[in-house]
């Protein structure tokens, strides 16, 4: 598989078959992932594999929270979604079964290892992302070349306190993303609908079209 297939058929899974992932298929994952790029190569991002049964369900139970808030205030029209009513049913159906998943990877960073310059803009704080991210995409990546799905979500963060007991999460060490990692049950999608590269990338100023 190349990259550029990689890319476009990395979708959000919402459904999983029950088989377990081999050990190999994940750690082959992980190492490819080490290589994404990081702030002086600090390497901050860390990884717990939750496969036990209960603290999947905990994981579940604790996810349904804000996820039902969330779900409440797209019904009532407090949020604006793009997604399609189709979309916003299988991420509930996810939710619910979460703890159905074969693993659920949660992505951990160390606190001290990671420069966020932009603490002082008077807005919310993006830049620390740039050393964790790219690396927890770079796992998905190399997942989906194993025929491996995903979906990543940041709901849990919420919960960090209660993940970080649950799990042994020391001191320093954040929660950054939480993925769902299993075989899909619905195969992977063919392409995934984007916004035209033309209407987002500007030449010189923002609003100026590159391609014309």
């Amino acid at each position: 598989m190349n990259v550029a297939e990689a890319m476009t058929t990395t979708g959000t899974c919402r459904y999983f078959r029950p088989d377990p992932v081999p050990d190999e298929v994940l750690m082959s994952a992980f190492s490819a992932a080490r290589f994404a790029p990081q702030g002086g190569n600090r390497q901050p991002v860390r990884w717990v594999v939750v496969r036990d049964a209960q603290r999947k369900r905990t994981l579940r139970d604790w996810y349904l929270e804000p996820w039902k808030a969330y779900l409440a205030a797209v019904g009532t029209g407090d949020i604006e979604v793009a997604a399609l009513p189709k979309t916003v049913i299988d991420a509930d159906h996810f939710a619910e079964h979460l703890h159905e998943v074969p693993a659920i990877v949660v992505a951990c960073a160390e606190l001290d290892s990671i420069h966020p310059t932009d603490l002082d803009l008077g807005r919310t704080s993006v830049v620390g992302g740039a050393s964790i991210y790219p690396t927890v995409q770079n796992l998905c990546l190399a997942l989906r070349a194993h025929g491996v799905a995903s979906a990543l979500t940041t709901l849990l963060c919420h919960a960090e306190p209660q993940v970080k007991e649950l799990l042994g999460i020391p001191e320093g060490i954040i929660t950054a993303a939480h993925i769902a990692v299993g075989y899909p049950a619905r195969g992977f999608p063919t392409t995934l609908s984007r916004l035209p590269a033309e209407d987002i990338v500007f030449s010189e100023e923002y609003g100026t079209r590159l391609s014309s």
